[in-house]
């Protein structure tokens, strides 16, 4: 089951992901063209951005290939986390096509050549490549949030940033034709290398949190409080642990129990408390339950633990 479930979302990444490439391979060559041939800068600058967009997506592509192989001895948790990695790899692309969008336009603002109008043709591509990567946008996003992949929601704000980088460029070429100074061209494509520079350290960061073992929501964790509240025979949860595998939770936790109890009971409460978990947080990768007598908890070295506050907190 769960094998099926890994190969449909593998399908579904990759379907994205070439839909994503062939759009974005179109769109680029066509502001390419378009922009030396009417001499627009942001244009070009726009093209370039939007054949970054492919290697994006021929990572992503490749990561999906990857993430979905079989835990072995070496990766006992599976490849779940290539992801995040792609993520990082996918931020660090974004960041290196701004930074040398930037210095090109840095170049061009200071340069003595004299600059040309852009031709008119330059705002019917842009135009065209707004509507599509909403479409882009709009596919990325809904089939990332259905698989849980970061990368195809990484991948679709991306796309919307896109939308925006092209908004501006729209607009740049608007007021050069208005007010006949070409040079808002060059600044247009200066202000999209500083939000595309940007997007990609919120992209980078974000990343962070998966690969240091850490969970975006941690809302999370009243989640697994509420869950053993549940249960009878079961007090002081704690040493609660939860990490992201792949958009999944791995959440490890101690509680403590009558220590008269037999195995047999004892791994019938830690059942009820793994299902209690389950029907709270439905995406979970594994849950580890350690049951210890009343009062023989170690010092509380890792994890979280319930307290009055975190319990207030959450009313």
């Amino acid at each position: 089951m769960e094998h099926d479930n890994q190969n449909f979302i593998q399908r579904q990444v990759l379907r994205a992901s070439f839909t994503s490439i062939a759009g974005n391979a179109v769109l680029s060559v066509a502001k390419l063209v378009v922009g030396f041939i009417s001499g627009s800068f942001a244009v070009v600058s726009d093209g370039i951005d939007s054949a970054a967009d492919v290697a994006i997506s021929i990572v992503i592509a490749l990561t999906a290939k990857i993430i979905c192989r079989s835990p072995n001895t070496k990766y006992a948790y599976g490849y779940a986390k290539a992801e995040s990695i792609a993520t990082k790899i996918l931020s660090m692309v974004i960041f290196f096509a701004g930074a040398q969008m930037m210095l090109s336009a840095i170049e061009l603002l200071f340069s003595d050549e004299p600059r040309p109008m852009p031709g008119i043709i330059a705002i019917y591509v842009t135009v065209a490549s707004i509507v599509c990567k909403l479409l882009l946008s709009f596919y990325q996003t809904s089939v990332g949030r259905k698989t849980g992949s970061s990368m195809l929601i990484a991948n679709g704000i991306n796309m919307r940033n896109d939308v925006i980088i092209s908004l501006s460029v729209l607009v740049g070429l608007f007021f050069s034709f208005v007010l006949h100074l070409p040079i808002l061209d060059c600044v247009t494509a200066l202000l999209v290398s500083c939000y595309i520079i940007r997007s990609s350290f919120k992209i980078f960061m974000e990343s962070n949190i998966e690969l240091m073992d850490g969970v975006k929501d941690t809302s999370v964790y009243q989640k697994i409080f509420d869950a053993i509240d549940g249960v009878d025979g079961i007090s002081n949860p704690h040493r609660v642990r939860s990490r992201s595998i792949g958009g999944k939770y791995m959440i490890t936790l101690d509680v403590e129990a009558d220590g008269n109890m037999t195995l047999s009971q004892a791994h019938t409460l830690a059942n009820e408390i793994e299902q209690n978990i389950r029907q709270r947080i439905p995406e979970v990768y594994d849950i580890v339950v350690h049951i210890e007598p009343f009062g023989t908890h170690p010092e509380n070295v890792f994890g979280v633990k319930e307290t009055t506050s975190t319990k207030n907190q959450h009313k």
